[in-house]
């Protein structure tokens, strides 16, 4: 028997029990999650807790939250998108500049509607599966009468100029990303599928839309969906007919369980908070150090500040660096190892570094901070995470 093949009967085991053993799963996920058999699908619902350990209460746990995502979608699209009635539209209208105006309150949405359209438009551009149709549309929505006024009308009707925005804070992180990218992509190519279809992008917009309404405290910021990306992938990607089919309820609940994880990284208020970026820098340059004093004095000689780099490391997970295949990966470990808030990804992070050290200590300023901002897509994922276990054996923070 392969390593593989024991390890992915040692998963089936775990998962088919009526008690899941916690420890057990979070010991074969930080190694790996197997792609076949919706086992990584499964075994991430329950490491980000949306799936309790007691499996016989699956069944109606899931109808529960799914009948509840589908209320939801009825609560912030359905019903706002319905028609006024003449009356209540003599007494609300566009211009009212009373602060309880249902209609401010509608400008201030499609701000926020309007940025989440524009970044999963981008949602990894190299891989087509976002622009391929899902084949389980929203049913609440495409039932509507006509006149329903859904977000893609209002997506396509508004004629807002929407300004950058304050809590916008990775748009300059995007920006060098694409500006030394090698991939290339029209915007147009995540065109509007014909009434009756939908796009994954768009399941995803719709996610993020509810999630934005739900959390007014929060709301949305840029970067959310390069980390809802992965999750909805990953689920509406289960062989598991069954499971496929509620992809996206499934991933409203997992991304809002780990948004409460990461949510600090998110909000300027946070910055200085515990596990907020600011702090969270420090902490990997503290790493850092420990891990290789050489370079972390080139870096400081060389003003490579992490902002400049670690700012998006840290903040998405790594879901940019590399390409999905490889972010699922290093999501298992990250998933199955959650001490403080994801303390193994700065491990991961030094890692990276660690490997591309004969090449940052030769290099100058400018190669430096392009090579940390375009990390080599050729390295094995394998390899990096290695290197972090190996460190975080050696170094304690």
């Amino acid at each position: 028997m392969t390593l593989y093949q024991k390890t992915f009967d040692q998963f089936e085991a775990i998962l088919k029990c009526d008690m899941i053993d916690i420890k057990k799963l979070k010991a074969l996920a930080f190694n790996g999650c197997p792609d076949e058999n919706g086992i990584r699908s499964l075994t991430w619902k329950i490491l980000l807790s949306y799936l309790m350990l007691d499996r016989t209460k699956w069944a109606l746990h899931l109808s529960k939250q799914r009948e509840l995502y589908r209320g939801y979608i009825r609560e912030t699209i359905i019903k706002p998108g319905l028609t006024p009635s003449s009356e209540s539209a003599v007494v609300d209208h566009p211009l009212n500049s009373a602060p309880d105006s249902s209609w401010a309150a509608y400008f201030k949405e499609n701000e926020v509607l309007l940025q989440i359209d524009k970044d999963v438009r981008r949602l990894c551009p190299d891989l087509s599966f976002f622009q391929r149709e899902t084949d389980y549309p929203c049913s609440e929505i495409l039932n509507q009468e006509a006149g329903f006024e859904s977000l893609r009308k209002r997506i396509e009707s508004t004629s807002l100029k929407v300004e950058n925005r304050v809590n916008s804070r990775l748009d300059l992180q995007y920006q060098k990303k694409a500006n030394h990218s090698k991939t290339t992509y029209d915007m147009n190519e995540y065109q509007w599928l014909p009434d009756g279809h939908e796009a994954h992008w768009e399941v995803v917009e719709r996610i993020l839309f509810i999630f934005s309404k739900l959390n007014s405290g929060q709301s949305y910021v840029q970067g959310m969906n390069e980390i809802i990306g992965p999750i909805y992938y990953t689920f509406a990607t289960d062989p598991n007919l069954e499971w496929r089919e509620h992809a996206e309820a499934d991933a409203f609940y997992c991304f809002t369980n780990l948004m409460i994880h990461i949510r600090d990284n998110f909000m300027k208020i946070y910055d200085h908070s515990e596990f907020g970026i600011l702090v969270r820098m420090q902490r990997f340059l503290m790493l850092l150090k420990k891990t290789d004093a050489n370079i972390h004095y080139l870096f400081e000689k060389q003003k490579l500040k992490p902002e400049f780099y670690a700012f998006r490391w840290l903040t998405l997970l790594l879901s940019q660096e590399f390409r999905l295949p490889d972010v699922v990966r290093i999501w298992d470990s990250l998933f199955a190892d959650q001490e403080r808030n994801f303390e193994f990804l700065l491990y991961v992070c030094c890692g990276m570094i660690a490997l591309q050290k004969d090449r940052l200590l030769n290099g100058s300023e400018s190669q430096n901070i392009k090579l940390l901002q375009n990390y080599p897509q050729d390295i094995d994922v394998y390899q990096i995470l290695e290197k972090a276990v190996e460190l975080k054996r050696l170094y304690v923070l």
